[in-house]
């Protein structure tokens, strides 16, 4: 199994994508993260660029980590400007850091038009910084920045740069597809070209996925003899992003053979996640290995398949990589994706039980109002306990109102809401102002249910959607609501559908608390 070293720049180029800004504390929580991945190389940033890199190079300073070097990122040194009189260079080498990543100009267009120095020149600029970081013991990654561009279009030169880098001691000639233009069997090509050139180099690949080739040009780079893998963990970066690792990683160990992370990729999933939550963003549904529809089945005869032989639907085994097996419901749902889902509410059916016929029907009935069920679980094993006679209400709602005031009182919320709801005959009556009049609804209605069931204090709303269903009808147009709730232990989601948002919102909130209700019945059974 040829190794193949992973090298992550979520910390530096992710940090440049929109919308992300990482603090010295998400920054030291992702290393440990990254660390605990195994993989090889974490960028942690440019000391010279900011004061929160160079903190967060002081904080790391004699920290030894268990996998991982720590590798900070620079250019070559200024022009007209020696080595060891480099602030830029200086501040690499005070990181403590082992290994460093220098970019450098390849394209001779940035030479001659952006950097503004003889071609000669910006060769020794890449030569002499290289060697003076070599000298004082350091690992050296060089960066040939804009190298795919440079090599096309003045091929001998560029071929120069990374002979100047060779010739100074470099580590890893790493080529970048700054641009992100590059289609991946032009960068199998380039590859060829460069290792047929320096057979002894460590050459890497850095690809940005300006074509949405990122990953594919990554593994073809790899195919062709690259022996170090950059990208960003999730794919965050400049413009369209990096290469995703959490993509490369599994489809070069799963898939082609080859040695990534000293470890199995079980954590996978929860290491994506994690670093997603520290980024601020989220984990895009379809995203492949990681995403909650990488293995949700959703078609009858898809679900059938899988059930009998996984690798029917499944191309791994969603457990390699920590992920788990979804069946959705929907209107194209058959018996066997009904027996599963109701698995959790009546063990006792099977296919030929006359009720699930029943439970399919009123899903089609549903789903033609407007309900969806595939990202609504827990109000499918609502409805389902409905549909079966076997629901036993825990409050029942008498009447809301609510009302909203504009422009809102300064400091105050814009909206109140007064209910009354009953449970075992005792009526409570409460009301509580909120920032809108769901918000004011949902703090109401738990504070009333309190009284009964304090336990309910625990549980939170973390997402509201709502989806205009039909536009015809303007602002008297359907929608469909979709709440998704935690106790901080699980997570649920449930909908609700109406021309009303807020009576929408009203369904799915009391389904979101009936549901947790249900279950604490059933955990105490």
């Amino acid at each position: 199994m040829r190794k193949i070293q992973i090298f992550d720049s979520t910390l530096r180029d992710g940090a440049q994508g929109e919308g992300i800004s990482y603090s010295v504390r998400d920054k030291l929580a992702i290393v440990q993260a990254l660390d605990e991945f195994k993989v090889d190389y974490i960028e942690a940033g440019n000391p010279a660029s900011n004061p929160k890199d160079i903190e967060f190079f002081e904080k790391l300073r004699g920290k030894k980590l268990s996998h991982a070097k720590l590798c900070a990122f620079g250019s070559t040194r200024r022009k007209g400007v020696k080595p060891e009189d480099d602030a830029g260079l200086l501040s690499l080498i005070n990181t403590g850091a082992p290994t460093v990543s220098i970019f450098g100009k390849s394209w001779d267009l940035h030479v001659d038009k952006v950097l503004r120095v003889s071609r000669e020149e910006n060769l020794d600029l890449v030569y002499s910084t290289i060697k003076f970081l070599k000298d004082r013991g350091l690992e050296v990654v060089f960066d040939a920045e804009h190298y795919f561009d440079g090599v096309m279009g003045n091929e001998d030169y560029a071929l120069k740069v990374l002979g100047a880098a060779m010739d100074a001691g470099a580590d890893c000639l790493c080529l970048c597809d700054t641009n992100g233009g590059t289609l991946p069997h032009q960068i199998t090509s380039r590859v060829l070209q460069v290792r047929e050139r320096f057979p002894d180099a460590n050459i890497g690949i850095h690809c940005h996925n300006d074509t949405g080739c990122a990953v594919a040009s990554s593994i073809a780079a790899v195919e062709a003899g690259a022996m170090q893998v950059q990208g960003t963990f999730v794919g965050t970066g400049e413009r369209c992003g990096n290469a995703d690792l959490s993509i490369i990683i599994p489809n070069l160990q799963l898939k082609m053979g080859y040695s990534c992370v000293d470890s199995d990729l079980s954590d996978l999933f929860s290491a994506v996640r994690h670093i997603c939550e520290l980024s601020n963003i989220g984990v895009y549904q379809s995203k492949p290995y990681v995403g909650d529809s990488a293995f949700a089945h959703k078609g009858g005869m898809h679900i059938d398949g899988v059930n009998k032989l996984s690798s029917s639907f499944e191309h791994i085994d969603p457990k390699t990589v920590g992920n788990s097996r979804r069946f959705l419901m929907s209107e194209v749902s058959g018996r066997t994706t009904v027996i599963k889902k109701l698995e959790a509410v009546a063990p006792d059916l099977d296919r030929e039980s006359p009720e699930v016929a029943q439970i399919l029907e009123k899903i089609k009935q549903l789903e033609n109002q407007g309900y969806q069920y595939e990202a609504a679980d827990a109000s499918f094993e609502m409805m389902a306990l409905r549909t079966l006679g076997r629901f036993n209400a825990h409050f029942t709602p008498i009447i809301y109102r609510t009302s909203g005031e504009y422009p809102p009182p300064a400091g105050e919320r814009s909206a109140s809401a007064i209910l009354s709801i009953q449970v075992d005959g005792r009526e409570e009556t409460t009301a509580a102002m909120g920032n809108g009049p769901v918000n004011a609804l949902d703090i109401a209605l738990r504070k009333a249910l309190a009284v009964f069931y304090p336990g309910l204090s625990e549980v939170r709303l973390t997402d509201y959607k709502v989806r205009v269903l039909t536009g015809a009808e303007a602002t008297a147009s359907k929608v469909r609501v979709l709440i998704q709730s935690t106790d901080g232990d699980t997570s649920w989601n449930t909908v609700g559908v109406g021309t009303d948002v807020v009576a929408a919102s009203w369904e799915a909130l009391c389904d979101s608390l009936e549901y947790v209700l249900h279950r604490k019945d059933k955990k105490i059974s």
